[in-house]
């Protein structure tokens, strides 16, 4: 049987790229007969496969936390991390980029997400746009992308030139680059510092890499930014407490983490949260050590964020003779 041979330009010099031997493009025998399958099978049958997601994402958890650290230098530095993809893979990285301002109180140029195709692109698909690498280099540095930051070039075939455009460009400025790919060929490996290949093998439904693909994505964005945020001081214990309240449900959330690290009451808690400035981390640490809010924010200031470190930090003080 002869095999099919779908090309198309990767922009790289006019190169063409040969689908037909990514790991993504190749049909899966798990799911050869899937369209003759009842419902509960077809499912079945995706559960198993996704089943596989999490496991090859294990793999590389030495390679995340190589880029973790890039990203933790770069931020010490006043540096941001810049996603960019296309099409599902771009959707991925602006809803993590989108998610880091409510859930650790960062500014939203701390985290930034682009996408081939830009707004629209969220929303439906402008899958052209991900062929144009010139485009990708303008919305990179719209964004003023410097020497100081972090670039990771998110996609599951690792040829859109669109992020490979972009990626050049961060290199030549000197900044640190990763790539998120899910085939061993990816362009974006040519141009990364940090590669994360995460192998989950072929889709259920062949080339849709919005499937196990996008699940491993998003499992690696999850752990690059949670990680960072832990290792900038922006949660105690495992209590997001960098939070930024910004409508009832994260103000009640405010309250119960202030009971849940301290131990105190309700109305101790209401109290310490309003006298903080609605700052749940802050309020924190003056019910812990029983201080007010100035004297707390200087001693978290002082720490580097680190919550743990101003309550050491003070007993360490008051233990002074």
């Amino acid at each position: 049987m002869s095999t099919i041979r779908t090309e198309r330009s990767s922009g790289r010099s006019g190169a063409t790229v040969d689908l037909s031997e990514m790991t993504t493009e190749r049909q899966n025998p798990a799911s050869t007969d899937i369209d003759s399958k009842s419902t509960k099978e077809i499912l079945a049958i995706i559960n198993a496969e996704d089943r596989k997601v999490p496991v090859a994402v294990g793999k590389v958890l030495d390679e995340v936390a190589n880029l973790v650290d890039a990203v933790v230098a770069s931020f010490k530095k006043g540096g941001k991390l810049v996603y960019i993809g296309a099409g599902t893979s771009g959707r991925l990285g602006v809803l993590d980029a989108s998610e880091c301002p409510p859930t650790y109180g960062t500014p939203p140029s701390m985290v930034q997400g682009l996408i081939a195709g830009g707004r629209e692109a969220l929303v439906r698909s402008v899958e052209w746009a991900e062929d144009n690498a010139e485009q990708g280099v303008l919305d990179l540095e719209s964004t003023g992308f410097c020497g100081n930051d972090v670039l990771v070039g998110i996609t599951a075939s690792g040829q859109a030139p669109y992020v490979l455009g972009a990626m050049r460009r961060a290199r030549e400025l000197g900044a640190v680059v990763g790539a998120i790919s899910c085939n061993a060929n990816s362009g974006t490996f040519d141009l990364a510092d940090h590669r994360i290949l995460v192998d989950v093998g072929p889709e259920v439904v062949t080339g849709s890499t919005r499937m196990k693909s996008g699940t491993a994505q998003k499992l690696v964005l999850n752990m690059i930014t949670t990680a960072a945020m832990i290792r900038l001081g922006k949660v105690y214990r495992n209590l997001m407490i960098d939070l930024t309240p910004v409508n009832e449900k994260l103000v009640e959330r405010s309250k119960n983490l202030i009971m849940q690290a301290t131990g105190c009451d309700r109305g101790t808690a209401e109290q310490a949260f309003a006298a903080s400035g609605k700052k749940p981390k802050i309020a924190i640490v003056m019910v812990l050590l029983g201080i007010e809010a100035e004297k707390a924010e200087q001693l978290v200031a002082a720490n580097d964020g680190h919550l743990s470190r101003a309550v050491e930090a003070y007993a360490d003080e008051k233990a002074r003779p």
